[in-house]
């Protein structure tokens, strides 16, 4: 586990062991229990001893288990115990298994016929959700799976359009092109509640959450912080406005904070001097500084800023340079700062679109960091709001209208998936979910030039899962920048 999902923790292994026997010991001492060993000492009960087995296998003689796909392999062999009189029932639907990092086991609906020989397999195919359209492609979509139970879905309701694949040039444009069409869609009468963006990571959001708020639609965001609700973000965004105000005493006490040998006492006195005049952006504050604050730290930040500040280029390059800077400071701060990374890309990407560094800070504010998300809603009876959501947070939930973005191979599906067949599976039952959540209408957008910083190359083929799908079923647009 350490390996593949916390690398950066491969040096503490024995000291995270030890930490574990003794998170043990105290549960043992103190007689208590986490939700974990609700399960484990349950299987173990129900594994090592007959009596207890077989009584509380007598004592239900009916189980029946719902979501049965979103089961992990501790709740499958409860069953199995509980069930050994044979009269079990579960209820799932293998393509929309989608839960592994939560420990849920797809294997489980697939092998429950082996493990309760005789069991009667009941598929339901008709679907009250979607248009036939929709329902078409997401067919074609789920038959390309390695393992699933056959089913073809079908609906009584008539008409529909096909849905729509949108190849556009950039980040920026697919922003622009939901935003416009969002609009378009209220003008014929779709309320905004009813109308959904799904992507494949929190992250991916952030460029539009800009562009919504840029023309004042509200929207709420599920599944991932927005993109000032993150630490690391603010972080930066900090720094950037003390170049665009060298008096904003509170973005100073927050990058001072993050300076080694820089405390609260030491940051607030500080900017009480920032208060009296002193700009710490000019060297002709150096004297009184070094009376302040002994560390090497504060000269290697302000040394950035200053640089930063007498550059005369462009937003992307200033914030190619802070995060330069800010890298080993995340890696300091933050155990999952590997994770993070991205959305500092983000916000490079972001930056890119501005000429001046004002705009950008005028822009980002229009959502204050400090403020709920309901807080963006008008009040009233015109209280409505786009939603935003990773597609894990849309399970089981529906719209009249659903954009899925950033369908290109490395984005979704992940690149993280493309050496584990397992993973790249459930990528597609990700994608399946995500074009089920549609009622009405379905837009597919995927950017044709896109800039992945980690590998340094150009993403711009179209999601693997779109490969092979018949023209007839989708209306394909290409839309350029304006």
């Amino acid at each position: 586990m350490i390996a593949k999902d916390f690398p950066q923790f491969a040096q503490q292994v024995g000291e995270i062991e030890q930490l574990a026997q003794a998170y043990v010991a105290y549960k043992r001492q103190n007689n208590v229990m986490d939700y974990d060993d609700l399960l484990v000492n349950l299987v173990t009960l129900l594994e090592t001893v007959p009596e207890v087995r077989t009584r509380l296998a007598s004592r239900y003689r009916h189980v029946m288990v719902d979501e049965y796909q979103d089961t992990n392999a501790l709740q499958a062999r409860i069953v199995l115990h509980l069930g050994a009189h044979g009269n079990v029932m579960v209820v799932g639907d293998d393509s929309q298994s989608i839960y592994a990092f939560r420990g849920a086991n797809f294997r489980n609906i697939m092998d429950f016929p082996k493990q309760f020989p005789g069991a009667a397999v009941i598929t339901l195919e008709e679907n009250f959700r979607s248009t036939q359209p929709i329902l078409d492609l997401t067919n074609e979509i789920i038959a390309r799976a390695a393992e699933k139970y056959s089913k073809e879905l079908f609906t009584r309701r008539e008409g529909g359009e096909k849905p729509m694949l949108v190849a556009v040039e950039g980040e920026a444009t697919q922003s622009r092109f939901i935003a416009q069409q969002i609009l378009e869609l209220r003008e014929q009468g779709v309320e905004l509640q009813d109308i959904a963006v799904l992507f494949r990571a929190g992250y991916q959001s952030f460029d539009l959450e800009i562009e919504l708020a840029r023309l004042n639609i509200p929207y709420v965001k599920f599944g991932g912080l927005k993109l000032m609700e993150t630490a690391h973000i603010k972080d930066v965004v900090a720094h950037l406005r003390v170049l665009e105000n060298p008096r904003d005493i509170v973005s100073w006490t927050r990058i001072l904070l993050l300076v080694d040998g820089v405390g609260p006492a030491t940051a607030e006195r500080i900017t009480d001097e920032i208060l009296r005049g002193m700009n710490p952006l000019s060297s002709a504050s150096d004297a009184r500084l070094a009376q302040l604050v002994r560390s090497g730290g504060i000269d290697a930040m302000l040394g950035t800023l200053r640089a930063i500040a007498r550059d005369t280029v462009a937003v992307g390059d200033k914030l190619s340079r802070l995060i330069e800077y800010y890298l080993p400071v995340l890696r300091e701060h933050y155990d999952d700062h590997s994770k993070r990374v991205k959305d500092l890309e983000m916000l490079q990407n972001i930056g890119e679109r501005y000429r001046e560094l004002g705009p950008m800070l005028t822009d980002l504010a229009l959502e204050p960091p400090n403020e709920s998300v309901e807080d963006l809603s008008p009040e009233g009876s015109e209280r409505e709001f786009v939603t935003l959501s990773t597609i894990h947070s849309a399970k089981g939930l529906e719209w009249h209208s659903v954009f899925v973005i950033y369908l290109v191979d490395g984005r979704f599906p992940m690149s993280s998936a493309a050496e584990n067949m397992d993973a790249m599976e459930e990528e597609r039952r990700l994608f399946y979910v995500a074009c089920t959540r549609a009622k009405r209408n379905l837009y597919l957008t995927y950017p044709m030039n896109l800039f992945d910083r980690a590998t340094g190359t150009i993403l711009s083929k179209q999601s693997r899962f779109l490969d092979g799908i018949p023209e007839a079923l989708l209306d394909g647009y290409v839309v350029e920048a304006d």
